[in-house]
């Protein structure tokens, strides 16, 4: 655990030791706001609550968090700096978690800087803030599983921008098997067990579900199944890259 939280240090000092951290917070907000105020309709919805605010994540997330997972592996294998931290007395599980684990944070800080929208919504109106909380964990779980997916995948490629792309597609695919288009399709050939397996392992009706104010803990387990299924597929790649 020592070694992990050293791990998470490092990565969260190298964070903010550029200005992309910074640049990546303002355009998180920035995109936040913009989407939730001419997309969400958040002034014209006609009563107090973020429903619009947290149903676009899902949407701008896949652009966001595959930005930030991108150069988790991928920028260490291309500088060749991979073989150099690997050699360090440290387990493989430890960089793992520890890099993950500061990526995660890092999306949590630029998550809870958007409390304005919280505040403004208790300031014109009598909002359920357990269900707005509840919001708030669900998306961070959320982004946990995008992070999740990212970091597997930029252990595989030392190209970011190939990183980047794969990373939206396979979360794109994650987030449209809820689709009323998706669904449809699949009952026309489909059994009943197949459907509800397409219907379980969909991002969108899962945190649909949390942002209603149910903490759901299944939903709960499958996004933490998503995070543990993608990092135990990180560890395995690296070892493979370090053994090679």
């Amino acid at each position: 655990m020592r070694t992990t939280l050293t791990i998470f240090r490092r990565e969260m000092a190298g964070y903010f030791a550029t200005p992309l951290a910074y640049i990546f917070i303002v355009i998180f907000l920035i995109l936040a706001g913009i989407l939730t105020i001419f997309v969400g309709n958040f002034v014209g919805q006609g009563h107090a609550g973020l429903q619009s605010f947290f149903g676009l994540h899902p949407w701008f997330y896949l652009f966001l968090i595959p930005a930030l997972s991108m150069r988790l592996w991928a920028e260490e294998r291309k500088t060749g700096t991979l073989e150099l931290t690997m050699t360090l007395p440290i387990r493989l599980r430890e960089a793992v978690v520890g890099k993950f684990a500061a990526a995660w944070c890092f999306a949590g800080i630029a998550l809870a800087l958007t409390f304005p929208f919280w505040i403004t919504v208790n300031y014109l109106g009598n909002p359920d803030n357990g269900v707005i909380l509840a919001s708030y964990v669900g998306s961070w779980l959320m982004a946990g599983s995008y992070l999740a997916v990212g970091a597997f995948i930029s252990a595989t490629t030392r190209n970011q921008v190939i990183a980047f792309v794969v990373t939206v597609t396979v979360c794109f695919f994650f987030v449209v098997m809820g689709s009323t288009i998706v669904i449809d399709f699949v009952s026309g050939w489909a059994n009943d067990e197949f459907l509800e397996f397409v219907r379980y392992i969909s991002i969108l009706n899962h945190f649909a579900g949390i942002s209603k104010g149910v903490l759901d803990l299944r939903s709960v387990l499958f996004f933490a199944s998503i995070i543990g299924l993608f990092l135990t597929l990180n560890a395995i790649v690296i070892d493979r890259v370090r053994s090679n």
